[in-house]
Protein backbone atom coordinates (compact mmCIF):
# COMPACT_ATOMS: atom_id res chain seq x y z
CA UNK A 1 0.00 0.00 0.00
CA UNK A 2 1.32 3.35 -1.00
CA UNK A 3 2.12 5.72 2.25
CA UNK A 4 -0.04 8.25 0.38
CA UNK A 5 2.78 10.91 -0.86
CA UNK A 6 2.20 12.51 -4.17
CA UNK A 7 4.08 15.24 -5.87
CA UNK A 8 0.52 17.45 -5.80
CA UNK A 9 -0.43 16.55 -2.30
CA UNK A 10 2.77 15.68 -0.45
CA UNK A 11 2.09 13.74 3.42
CA UNK A 12 -1.55 13.08 2.52
CA UNK A 13 -3.00 9.86 3.03
CA UNK A 14 -6.38 9.20 2.57
CA UNK A 15 -6.09 6.31 5.13
CA UNK A 16 -5.52 8.79 7.93
CA UNK A 17 -9.03 9.03 7.90
CA UNK A 18 -10.07 5.62 8.42
CA UNK A 19 -10.66 5.85 11.95
CA UNK A 20 -11.76 9.19 12.36
CA UNK A 21 -15.32 10.88 11.72
CA UNK A 22 -15.40 11.22 7.48
CA UNK A 23 -15.85 7.05 7.27
CA UNK A 24 -19.06 4.91 8.88
CA UNK A 25 -18.26 1.45 9.66
CA UNK A 26 -19.90 0.12 6.35
CA UNK A 27 -17.36 2.45 4.18
CA UNK A 28 -14.10 1.43 5.96
CA UNK A 29 -15.27 -2.46 4.90
CA UNK A 30 -15.79 -1.40 1.76
CA UNK A 31 -12.33 -0.03 1.59
CA UNK A 32 -10.20 -2.85 3.33
CA UNK A 33 -11.78 -5.32 0.86
CA UNK A 34 -10.37 -2.76 -1.50
CA UNK A 35 -6.87 -2.96 -0.12
CA UNK A 36 -6.90 -6.41 0.56
CA UNK A 37 -8.03 -8.17 -2.81
CA UNK A 38 -6.01 -11.28 -3.37
CA UNK A 39 -2.98 -10.39 -5.73
CA UNK A 40 -3.10 -14.39 -7.43
CA UNK A 41 -5.96 -14.60 -10.31
CA UNK A 42 -9.18 -16.42 -9.13
CA UNK A 43 -11.13 -16.40 -12.62
CA UNK A 44 -8.72 -15.99 -15.36
CA UNK A 45 -5.71 -18.71 -16.07
CA UNK A 46 -2.39 -17.57 -15.55
CA UNK A 47 -1.99 -16.83 -19.24
CA UNK A 48 -4.66 -14.40 -19.31
CA UNK A 49 -3.93 -12.83 -16.20
CA UNK A 50 -0.35 -12.25 -17.55
CA UNK A 51 -1.84 -10.40 -20.76
CA UNK A 52 -4.05 -9.10 -18.67
CA UNK A 53 -1.21 -7.58 -16.36
CA UNK A 54 0.41 -5.91 -19.36
CA UNK A 55 -2.50 -4.45 -20.65
CA UNK A 56 -2.81 -2.59 -17.38
CA UNK A 57 0.48 -1.72 -17.68
CA UNK A 58 -0.32 0.34 -20.80
CA UNK A 59 -3.55 2.05 -20.18
CA UNK A 60 -2.01 2.98 -16.76
CA UNK A 61 1.51 3.23 -15.95
CA UNK A 62 2.39 3.42 -12.36
CA UNK A 63 5.72 5.57 -11.19
CA UNK A 64 7.93 3.13 -9.28
CA UNK A 65 8.76 5.28 -6.87
CA UNK A 66 5.59 3.89 -4.84
CA UNK A 67 3.65 0.18 -4.32
CA UNK A 68 1.43 0.12 -7.31
CA UNK A 69 -2.35 0.16 -7.26
CA UNK A 70 -3.07 -4.06 -8.51
CA UNK A 71 -4.83 -3.24 -11.39
CA UNK A 72 -5.50 -6.30 -12.87
CA UNK A 73 -5.95 -8.51 -9.56
CA UNK A 74 -9.26 -5.81 -9.15
CA UNK A 75 -10.45 -6.56 -12.68
CA UNK A 76 -10.19 -10.18 -11.89
CA UNK A 77 -11.98 -9.96 -8.80
CA UNK A 78 -15.02 -8.40 -10.74
CA UNK A 79 -14.86 -11.24 -12.81
CA UNK A 80 -14.40 -13.62 -10.08
CA UNK A 81 -17.67 -12.33 -8.99
CA UNK A 82 -19.18 -11.49 -11.97
CA UNK A 83 -20.02 -8.03 -10.59
CA UNK A 84 -22.44 -6.90 -13.70
CA UNK A 85 -22.45 -2.93 -14.50
CA UNK A 86 -26.25 -3.27 -14.92
CA UNK A 87 -26.34 -2.61 -18.22
CA UNK A 88 -24.28 -4.29 -21.48
CA UNK A 89 -23.82 -2.65 -24.89
CA UNK A 90 -25.05 -4.56 -27.75
CA UNK A 91 -22.64 -5.80 -29.79
CA UNK A 92 -20.48 -6.82 -26.53
CA UNK A 93 -20.89 -10.49 -24.85
CA UNK A 94 -21.46 -10.71 -20.83
CA UNK A 95 -18.74 -9.26 -19.27
CA UNK A 96 -16.92 -12.69 -18.40
CA UNK A 97 -16.64 -13.62 -22.01
CA UNK A 98 -15.63 -10.02 -23.48
CA UNK A 99 -12.51 -10.55 -21.53
CA UNK A 100 -12.01 -13.91 -21.95
CA UNK A 101 -12.01 -13.23 -25.42
CA UNK A 102 -10.24 -10.21 -25.75
CA UNK A 103 -7.35 -11.12 -23.67
CA UNK A 104 -7.48 -14.04 -26.22
CA UNK A 105 -7.74 -11.92 -29.19
CA UNK A 106 -5.28 -9.46 -28.11
CA UNK A 107 -2.57 -12.67 -27.83
CA UNK A 108 -3.84 -14.03 -31.12
CA UNK A 109 -2.75 -10.30 -32.69
CA UNK A 110 0.31 -10.43 -30.76
CA UNK A 111 1.30 -13.68 -32.23
CA UNK A 112 0.14 -12.70 -35.93
CA UNK A 113 1.95 -9.24 -35.75
CA UNK A 114 5.34 -10.33 -34.05
CA UNK A 115 5.14 -14.54 -33.02
CA UNK A 116 5.12 -13.84 -29.55
CA UNK A 117 2.55 -13.53 -26.75
CA UNK A 118 1.29 -9.31 -25.96
CA UNK A 119 2.95 -9.44 -22.78
CA UNK A 120 6.15 -10.49 -24.39
CA UNK A 121 6.22 -7.71 -26.61
CA UNK A 122 7.99 -4.44 -26.07
CA UNK A 123 6.15 -1.58 -24.66
CA UNK A 124 6.25 0.54 -28.33
CA UNK A 125 4.01 -2.77 -29.69
CA UNK A 126 2.00 -3.28 -27.15
CA UNK A 127 1.03 0.11 -27.31
CA UNK A 128 0.82 0.10 -30.98
CA UNK A 129 -1.63 -3.08 -30.79
CA UNK A 130 -4.17 -0.93 -28.22
CA UNK A 131 -4.41 2.17 -30.14
CA UNK A 132 -5.38 -0.22 -33.39
CA UNK A 133 -7.99 -1.97 -30.72
CA UNK A 134 -8.97 1.55 -29.69
CA UNK A 135 -9.79 2.14 -33.47
CA UNK A 136 -11.08 -0.99 -34.36
CA UNK A 137 -8.61 -1.89 -36.96
CA UNK A 138 -8.11 -5.52 -35.20
CA UNK A 139 -9.11 -8.43 -37.27
CA UNK A 140 -7.94 -11.06 -36.16
CA UNK A 141 -10.83 -14.15 -35.97
CA UNK A 142 -10.37 -14.74 -32.13
CA UNK A 143 -12.44 -11.64 -31.88
CA UNK A 144 -15.36 -14.02 -33.05
CA UNK A 145 -17.32 -10.95 -33.92
CA UNK A 146 -16.78 -8.85 -30.86
CA UNK A 147 -15.44 -5.48 -32.05
CA UNK A 148 -12.39 -4.57 -31.23
CA UNK A 149 -13.10 -1.03 -30.70
CA UNK A 150 -16.00 -1.39 -28.45
CA UNK A 151 -14.26 -4.34 -26.29
CA UNK A 152 -11.43 -1.21 -25.75
CA UNK A 153 -13.43 2.04 -24.66
CA UNK A 154 -16.39 -0.42 -22.84
CA UNK A 155 -14.36 -3.34 -21.31
CA UNK A 156 -10.45 -2.22 -21.26
CA UNK A 157 -10.84 1.87 -20.33
CA UNK A 158 -14.02 0.95 -18.09
CA UNK A 159 -12.52 -1.39 -15.96
CA UNK A 160 -9.14 -0.84 -15.49
CA UNK A 161 -9.87 3.25 -15.00
CA UNK A 162 -12.60 2.23 -12.42
CA UNK A 163 -10.40 0.22 -10.41
CA UNK A 164 -7.70 2.49 -10.64
CA UNK A 165 -9.50 5.42 -9.33
CA UNK A 166 -11.67 3.52 -6.94
CA UNK A 167 -8.23 2.50 -5.22
CA UNK A 168 -7.25 4.76 -1.62
CA UNK A 169 -4.14 5.35 -3.42
CA UNK A 170 -5.37 6.96 -6.29
CA UNK A 171 -7.61 9.03 -3.86
CA UNK A 172 -4.37 9.86 -2.09
CA UNK A 173 -2.45 10.86 -5.36
CA UNK A 174 -5.16 13.38 -6.27
CA UNK A 175 -6.77 14.67 -2.89
CA UNK A 176 -9.35 12.96 -2.70
CA UNK A 177 -10.83 12.92 0.23
CA UNK A 178 -13.00 9.23 -0.40
CA UNK A 179 -16.85 9.11 0.46
CA UNK A 180 -17.46 11.67 2.81
CA UNK A 181 -20.18 9.28 5.09
CA UNK A 182 -21.45 10.47 7.58
CA UNK A 183 -19.49 13.84 7.74
CA UNK A 184 -20.10 14.94 4.63
CA UNK A 185 -19.02 18.10 2.44
CA UNK A 186 -19.69 21.86 3.41
CA UNK A 187 -17.58 24.14 0.69
CA UNK A 188 -19.54 22.72 -2.41
CA UNK A 189 -18.40 26.18 -4.86
CA UNK A 190 -15.31 25.93 -7.15
CA UNK A 191 -11.61 26.19 -5.41
CA UNK A 192 -13.26 25.89 -1.83
CA UNK A 193 -12.36 23.15 -0.03
CA UNK A 194 -13.38 21.57 3.30
CA UNK A 195 -10.40 22.07 6.25
CA UNK A 196 -10.07 18.44 6.41
CA UNK A 197 -9.58 18.16 2.62
CA UNK A 198 -5.90 18.22 1.12
CA UNK A 199 -4.13 21.40 0.45
CA UNK A 200 -2.44 21.32 -3.27
CA UNK A 201 1.54 22.16 -3.59
CA UNK A 202 1.37 24.89 -5.98
CA UNK A 203 2.66 28.47 -5.18
CA UNK A 204 -0.39 30.47 -4.19
CA UNK A 205 -3.12 28.09 -4.21
CA UNK A 206 -2.99 26.74 -0.64
CA UNK A 207 -3.22 30.21 0.48
CA UNK A 208 -6.00 31.39 -1.85
CA UNK A 209 -8.14 28.21 -1.02
CA UNK A 210 -7.13 28.87 2.29
CA UNK A 211 -8.54 33.00 2.32
CA UNK A 212 -11.63 31.04 1.09
CA UNK A 213 -12.47 28.64 3.91
CA UNK A 214 -11.67 31.24 6.17
CA UNK A 215 -14.04 33.99 4.57
CA UNK A 216 -16.90 31.46 5.58
CA UNK A 217 -16.15 30.05 8.97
Amino acid sequence: MTDGTASRYPGYNVLSKRDGPSWDEVTRQVIDRRLNVPREPRFLDPERFRTLKAVCGRILPQPPERPDVPLAAHVDAKLFDNALDGYRHADLPPLREAWLRGLAALDAEAHAAHGRAFADLAYRQQDTLLRRCEAGELSHPAWDGMPPASFFSQRVLADIVAAYYAHPSAWSEIGYGGPASPRGYVRMGANRRDPWEASEARPGRERTALKENRRVR
